[in-house]
C-alpha cells in the first residue's frame, strides 16, 4: 500500500490538515461493510446526488442527519420476522449506518424515497466572501494632481 507524506503541504498551507487526514483515511480499506449499496452522481458543477438501495425500509425506518461536514444515513429495522422459517433469505433487512464526508459549503437540500431507492440531493453554496471579485486599482497620480491643483487654487485666492 502506498503512503503519502503530507508534511510539505503543512509547511506552506494553512487549514488543509483535515484534507490530509481524509486522504489518509481513504487510503485505508473499508471494514468490509458494503451494505447498503449506493451511487454518487454529479448532476452539475455544484449539485450532487447520493442514491442508496434501501429496499424494505420505509420513511419511518430511515434517518438522515448532518453534523460538521458529515452526512449520516441510518436505517433501523426491527426483526419482526423471527418466527418466519426462511428457506433462503437473500434480501437484507439489517440495520445500517452509512457516513459520507462533505466538502465545505455542501448542504443537503432534500431527500426522497422512491421504489426502494433513497435519493439524497446535495448542493454546494459558496458564500459571497469566497466568490471571485475584482479589486479596483486606485491611481496615486490622480491624487497628486488633485492635491497640486487645489493648492494652486488656494494660493491664487
Amino acid at each position: 500500500m502506498t503512503t503519502f507524506d503530507f508534511s510539505p503541504l503543512y509547511r506552506t498551507s494553512v487549514g488543509f490538515d483535515r484534507l490530509a487526514s481524509m486522504l489518509s483515511a481513504a487510503n485505508r480499506p473499508e471494514q468490509g461493510n458494503a451494505y447498503p449499496p449506493y451511487n454518487i452522481i454529479a448532476r452539475s458543477e455544484d449539485e450532487y446526488q447520493i442514491t442508496m438501495a434501501v429496499a424494505g425500509f420505509s420513511e419511518a425506518d430511515l434517518e438522515i442527519s448532518t453534523e460538521q461536514n458529515k452526512l449520516t444515513v441510518t436505517g433501523r429495522r426491527d426483526e419482526q420476522d423471527k418466527e418466519t422459517n426462511y428457506l433462503y433469505r437473500g434480501i437484507a433487512s439489517r440495520s445500517f449506518e452509512r457516513r459520507f464526508n462533505l466538502a465545505d459549503h455542501v448542504r443537503v437540500t432534500g431527500a426522497r424515497l422512491e421504489n426502494g431507492l433513497l435519493h439524497v440531493s446535495l448542493e454546494r453554496e459558496l458564500p459571497e466572501a469566497m466568490k471571485p471579485r475584482t479589486i479596483e486599482i486606485e491611481s496615486t497620480a490622480g491624487r497628486l494632481l488633485d492635491a497640486d491643483s487645489s493648492g494652486e487654487q488656494n494660493k491664487a485666492a
